[in-house]
């Protein structure tokens, strides 16, 4: 598969601009997508999908001799296309050292065609393998998207007031060669073909975040709830709508949607994959909302995984039986 050429006045011209409120970006359609699900937290390999667009690991994969493995941790390839040429986007890279690149291997996908690593968010769940698939991609020119809270530290406080310290990124030294570009508005790479949304804006009166997270800034712990780093990727399938990817969307499902609904300034949405952290005490109270919400966008496939929740993916698949496909490792989408 061939990269799109990298066009470098683009990039500096995007990570400069910043949108005004009433001002879209220009992201350009994509005549097809695939998508592969190099890391989740379940495996199913035997249950049928119900939509045509998807397909399970051995369903689409021409070897079973060694399967993929799961972790808690979320990790998807895309490749985006325009006519017969290709780029490939790896969006976050699972938690434990090896285990997307190891799947990877297993699925028999070359990671040498990855032209960009977008980052969701900082948390370790979602950089663990970075630091091992940079170094097999090997390539000088590949760029990784992320904000500079990503580099922060992170953690999550107990009752007492106790924060037990979350895994860090590692130094950008230690990820040579990449290139990092850092992003807080929205940013076009893939020759226009995808969509970075940087920061996205807390509308909804329900997903409200977690107040247990912490961030360490300036020499103390602070409030780290609304996890303003986190975003997601958007691309927009011709003849469909919107493609919108998440991996745990903290700043909330719905609000990742609508702020890609405007900042493209198109509202039909064909699929929301990735996380939607509605897992956990807290979170699960905001099923029933985002249900809610989610048949009002009415999107024609909804693939939740990671963070979801079995209680959230039980609702989702009960309340879109044609639509909901659970997203587990080797989940191959073809939009």
């Amino acid at each position: 598969m061939r990269r799109l050429p990298l066009n470098g006045a683009l990039q500096r011209n995007t990570i400069k601009r910043k949108l005004t409120l009433t001002e879209n970006v220009s992201l350009k359609e994509t005549s097809r997508i695939e998508i592969i699900s190099l890391m989740d937290n379940a495996v199913d390999f035997l249950s049928s999908p119900t939509r045509q667009e998807a397909r399970g690991f051995c369903q689409w994969s021409k070897s079973h001799k060694e399967m993929p493995i799961a972790e808690h941790g979320f990790s998807m390839l895309i490749r985006v296309y325009s006519d017969q040429e290709g780029c490939s986007i790896l969006f976050d890279t699972g938690t434990s050292p090896h285990g997307v690149v190891e799947n990877a291997a297993r699925m028999e996908i070359d990671l040498k065609e990855v032209a960009y690593v977008v980052l969701s968010h900082g948390h370790y769940d979602h950089f663990g393998g970075l630091k091992a698939a940079i170094k097999v991609i090997n390539n000088p020119d590949l760029q990784v998207i992320a904000h500079e809270n990503m580099f922060r530290r992170r953690g999550n406080a107990n009752s007492k007031g106790e924060i037990r310290e979350y895994a860090a990124l590692p130094k950008t030294e230690e990820l040579s060669p990449a290139k990092f570009v850092y992003n807080k508005e929205p940013l076009l790479i893939a020759q226009d073909l995808a969509c970075v949304t940087g920061e996205i804006p807390r509308k909804t009166g329900f997903e409200t975040g977690l107040m247990q997270n912490r961030i360490f800034i300036n020499g103390t712990w602070q409030p780290d709830h609304l996890i303003i780093d986190d975003r997601a990727l958007v691309f927009r399938v011709k003849g469909k709508g919107l493609v919108v990817i998440s991996g745990c969307a903290h700043a909330g499902i719905i609000n990742t949607i609508r702020y890609a609904q405007q900042i493209t300034g198109v509202s039909r949405v064909y699929a929301v994959l990735g996380g939607f952290h509605l897992a956990g005490r807290e979170f699960e109270k905001r099923i029933e909302h985002t249900i809610r919400e989610l048949r009002q966008i009415n999107p024609t496939i909804i693939g939740g995984g990671h963070c979801t929740g079995w209680r959230a993916l039980n609702a989702m698949a009960e309340a879109f039986p044609e639509a909901f496909v659970f997203n587990s490792v080797g989940a191959f989408y073809n939009l």
